[in-house]
C-alpha cells in the first residue's frame, strides 16, 4: 500500500476502502476508476418487434373494436356482476335474467353448498398454501377425488387447481413423440395444447364424424406405440355430443386410449344428469380417462382426472399441473363435495333442467332461429353469421335486460358467431320465453337498421 498522505487517503485506497465497506454489507464492490467495465454492447433497433401491439392477432383485435366502435356497439365482455350469477345477476344496479353462467343445477349458491365452504374455511383457511405434494392433503380433496372416482365407476382419482390445466399436463405427462394423439376438430383447446406439449403425433378427424376416426386410426395405428383418442361429452360451442358406444368399439378395435372430457356433461346428459356414459347407456369403466370440471354443475373450481390408479398415481408425481401448482382450495374442494351429494340426491333438479332446455329449443325453432346442432342440452347457440353481428345482437338484448355473451372469431369460424346460451334449472318458462322473443325481434329490428351497412363501411374503413 501506499504511504497515506497528511490530508487523508487518496483516490486508489478510497476506493479499496469502499469496496471493502461494501463487502462486508453484502453488497457488490464499486469497480475503480481504472478498471471501469466495457460499455454494453449496442443492438441494432428490431424495428419495433418488442412492441406488444406486434404480437400476433394484436391487430385483429384492434380492428375489431374500431369497427364496433364506428357502429356503436359496447364491449360486451368482462362486465362487473354485482350478485351471484345465476338465473338472474345484477350489472350496474339493474337486474338480468342471465345466460351466461354454468351453474347448470343451481348449486353455487345451495345453503349446503355454501356451509360447507364456510366450514373448510374456518378450518383450514382460503389456500392449500401450496402444492399436495409439498403442503400435504386436506380431508376435502381425498372426499372429492373419493366421490368422483365412484360416480364414474373408477379405481382413483385426481383433481387439479384448473380444469384447462387438468387436460394440458395430462395429455402432456402421458404421451410421448412416438405416440398418436386423435381428437374431434372442435375438441378444446385445453386438448390441442396438451397435445403439442407432448409433441406426440396429432390429428383432429371432422366433428363427430367416427367414420373418419375409423379411417384415420386404421391408417396410422400400426406406426405409433400408444394411441390416445380425445372427444368431449358435451362440446361447449355447439351443445352436441358423440356416440360413445361407437367411440368404445372403436378404442378396441384399434387399441387405442379413450379419454373423455366432460366438463360440461357432468349433471346435465343422461336421465339422472350423471353424464355422457348415462346418456349413451355405456359402461362408464369402458372409457379410460375421464375428465371434468368443478366449476359447472359442482359449483367450485378445477379439473380431474377420473382413472385405473396407475393412472392417478403417475399423474400426482409426473403431471406439471399437479406437482408444481397449489393444491386446490380447501373450501373450493368441499363445495364441490356437498353439491356432488345434493345433484346426486335431488334428481328433481336434472329434470327441471331439461323441461327448461327443451322448452327453449322448440321455442327458438319455432321462431326460425338457428339453432345449429344443438341437441338440447344445457348449451344452446344461435347462430348468427358474424362476429360484429353477434356483438350487437348481444347488445340488444342487454338493453332489454337479458345478459347472454357472443361467441366471436377465433372462438369460432367468422361465419360461424353466435349468441351462446346456458340454462340452468332455476329459468323459469317465462324467462326462457322472454329470452327467445327477444333474440327474434332484435335479429328483425337489426336486419330492418342501417347496421350491416355500417359494419360494411367499417370493414372498408369508412368513418374512421
Amino acid at each position: 500500500m501506499k504511504p497515506r498522505k497528511k490530508s487523508g487517503l487518496d483516490d486508489e485506497d478510497r476506493q479499496r476502502l469502499d469496496r471493502l465497506v461494501l463487502n462486508r454489507l453484502g453488497a457488490h464492490p464499486v469497480a475503480p476508476k481504472t478498471e471501469a467495465a466495457p460499455a454494453p454492447q449496442q443492438h441494432a433497433p428490431r424495428s419495433g418487434v418488442m412492441d406488444f401491439q406486434t404480437l400476433p392477432g394484436y391487430q385483429e383485435l384492434r380492428l375489431q373494436r374500431s369497427m364496433a366502435a364506428v357502429v356503436g356497439l359496447d364491449n360486451p365482455f368482462f362486465r362487473l356482476h354485482e350478485t351471484a350469477a345465476g338465473a338472474t345477476t345484477v350489472i350496474d344496479g339493474k337486474r338480468f335474467v342471465n345466460f351466461s353462467s354454468y351453474d347448470y343445477l343451481g348449486l353455487n349458491q345451495h345453503p349446503e353448498v355454501r356451509a360447507a365452504a364456510h366450514a373448510a374455511i374456518d378450518v383450514f383457511g382460503t389456500s392449500a398454501s401450496a402444492s399436495r405434494v409439498v403442503a400435504g392433503e386436506r380431508p376435502a380433496h381425498r372426499a372429492l377425488e373419493r366421490d368422483l372416482a365412484a360416480h364414474y365407476g373408477q379405481e382413483d382419482c385426481v383433481v387439479f387447481v384448473s380444469g384447462h390445466g387438468a387436460n394440458v399436463s395430462t395429455i402432456g405427462a402421458i404421451m410421448r413423440p412416438k405416440d398418436l394423439i386423435v381428437h374431434d376438430a372442435l375438441a378444446h383447446n385445453s386438448i390441442v395444447l396438451g397435445a403439442a406439449l407432448s409433441r406426440a403425433e396429432r390429428r383432429s378427424f371432422p366433428h363427430n364424424d367416427l367414420d373418419a376416426l375409423d379411417a384415420l386410426l386404421t391408417s396410422l395405428r400400426g406406426q405409433f406405440e400408444r394411441a390416445l383418442v380425445v372427444v368431449e361429452g358435451l362440446y361447449s360451442m355447439d351443445g352436441d355430443s358423440p356416440d360413445l358406444a361407437r367411440l368404445v368399439e372403436l378404442k378396441q378395435k384399434h387399441d387405442a386410449w379413450l379419454m373423455v372430457d366432460e366438463a360440461h356433461g357432468l349433471g346435465v346428459l343422461g336421465e339422472s344428469g350423471y353424464g355422457l356414459f348415462e346418456h349413451a347407456g355405456v359402461d362408464p369403466r369402458d372409457v379410460d380417462i375421464w375428465m371434468g370440471t368443478m366449476s359447472k354443475t359442482l359449483a367450485g373450481c378445477g379439473g380431474f382426472i377420473a382413472g385405473p390408479r396407475s393412472l392417478v398415481e403417475y399423474l400426482k408425481c409426473m403431471s406439471g399441473g399437479f406437482v408444481y401448482s397449489v393444491g386446490l382450495s380447501p373450501p373450493l374442494a368441499a363445495a364441490s363435495v356437498a353439491a356432488l351429494a345434493i345433484f346426486r340426491r335431488e334428481p328433481q333438479r336434472v329434470e327441471r333442467l331439461r323441461q327448461v332446455c327443451r322448452l327453449f329449443l322448440d321455442r327458438a325453432r319455432a321462431r326460425g332461429l338457428n339453432t345449429g346442432a344443438s341437441s338440447g342440452h344445457a348449451i344452446i347457440p344461435v347462430l348468427v353469421g358474424n362476429s360484429v353481428s353477434a356483438v350487437a345482437l348481444s347488445q340488444k338484448l342487454y338493453e332489454r335486460g337479458v345478459n347472454v355473451q357472443p361467441i366471436i372469431h377465433p372462438a369460432v369460424p367468422e361465419r360461424a358467431a353466435r349468441l351462446r346460451f346456458f340454462l340452468t334449472s332455476e329459468h323459469s318458462p317465462e324467462q326462457v320465453c322472454l329470452a327467445v322473443d327477444a333474440v327474434a325481434e332484435s335479429i328483425e329490428a337489426i336486419g330492418e337498421s342501417d347496421f350491416f351497412g355500417a359494419v360494411t363501411g367499417a370493414a372498408k374503413g369508412e368513418g374512421a
